[in-house]
């Protein structure tokens, strides 16, 4: 008897010891929930979550719902200039004419074999004229600037005829950033549009740009323009036009970045690895763990993805994704997660509740994302 209850307490003493290993195990699992698994595979319950990529592609989807929307045509035509009248700035040299006076114009006969073409707009954009002196023209078309000069000598000529002609264009420059053989800042002798100017930058590294995330700056905003379109696919729609001070800039995929806010510790800015990013990665990486978990809305969470003049909208069941039960999804540069602490009945209560987050980052946004909903 003595011999049996010994082996009854070795018994006890070690299911004791599997028990606790158990707990142990299920703690680490839980504790772990979003550190590892939202890194990789999810865990589910009852069952281990695929790992293999074949096993992974054969899950169904996580995406709820999905919808696209564009830029309205009013948009882009007031956005993007399909033409652009060249202006005159420092650099430029134009000859000016002024009929039965040609003690007025400029150059003045017999002067051309001396090398003289035209009067020089200087760096303050002004030229020299006789009889009107200093005349500033940095920022005219040759005819406004045509226009300007007949009210001016009208002073002293009766009924003058001005003729205005652009000799050399010299103020003409473009700033190639990011991603080129040969970045900085160009010169031409002509106005270009977007693939002219990038051939100026020798060529594009595509195996580290950034297509999606590049743009052009005009006038202080950036442009809704599809470059992976346009050099990928060779969509000239997307080749507009340029004007001088124009930036194209082609960022680099360790500068990829998509943006979580909403029901997480560490809202904002969320690097790729290698070019890669999933949803739960970018989740776990904004600070999602045990605690917020409970309480935010994973099976309602809400991604803008925006390219050009293009945005889709997709509903992601994040939590079919942790169970293993949906593939991963996989973000791209740019993305916009919101993970809500509430079901939102709708896309534009997530917007209104997203546009306070958006309205902070508004500079580095896509143009698609700032002009639809930051710039009406």
């Amino acid at each position: 008897m003595a011999s049996t209850a010994s082996f009854n307490t070795q018994i006890k003493a070690s299911l004791s010891k599997v028990l606790r290993g158990l707990h142990w195990w299920r703690s680490c699992l839980w504790l772990g929930l979003m550190s590892s698994t939202l890194t990789g595979c999810a865990i589910m319950t009852g069952s281990p979550a695929p790992t293999s990529p074949q096993q992974q592609q054969a899950l169904p989807s996580a995406v709820l719902s999905q919808h696209e929307d564009h830029l309205s045509p009013a948009t882009m035509d007031r956005l993007l200039h399909r033409s652009i009248t060249y202006h005159l700035g420092a650099g430029d040299v134009v000859s000016i004419a002024v009929y039965l006076h040609p003690d007025l114009s400029v150059p003045q006969p017999g002067m051309a074999s001396s090398g003289l073409i035209g009067a020089l707009v200087s760096n303050d954009g002004n030229i020299q004229l006789p009889l009107l002196g200093v005349v500033h023209v940095a920022g005219m078309t040759t005819k406004q600037l045509q226009a300007h000069l007949t009210t001016l000598y009208a002073r002293y000529v009766i009924d003058p005829k001005v003729s205005v002609q652009l000799q050399v264009t010299h103020s003409i420059r473009y700033y190639l950033l990011g991603e080129f053989i040969k970045p900085g800042l160009v010169y031409s002798d002509r106005p270009l549009n977007v693939l002219e100017a990038m051939a100026l930058g020798g060529s594009v590294n595509l195996a580290d740009a950034d297509l999606r995330g590049a743009y052009v700056v005009q006038d202080g905003r950036k442009l809704p323009v599809n470059f992976h379109k346009l050099i990928l696919a060779g969509d000239l729609q997307q080749n507009i036009p340029l004007k001088t001070g124009d930036t194209v800039l082609i960022p680099s995929i360790t500068t990829m970045r998509a943006y979580v806010f909403g029901a997480v510790n560490k809202a904002g800015p969320i690097p790729f690895v290698n070019g890669h990013l999933s949803l739960l990665q970018a989740l776990s990486d904004a600070g999602m763990n045990t605690t917020n978990l409970t309480t935010a809305q994973l099976s309602d969470i809400r991604v803008i993805r925006s390219e050009g003049a293009t945005g889709q909208f997709y509903v992601v069941d994040a939590r079919r994704i942790l169970e293993g039960k949906a593939a991963p999804f996989y973000l791209k540069s740019g993305d916009i997660v919101f993970v809500p602490q509430t079901m939102v009945s709708s896309w534009n209560q997530a917007i209104q509740l997203l546009l306070p987050s958006l309205q902070a980052i508004g500079a580095i946004l896509n143009p698609f994302v700032s002009i639809k909903f930051l710039q009406q």
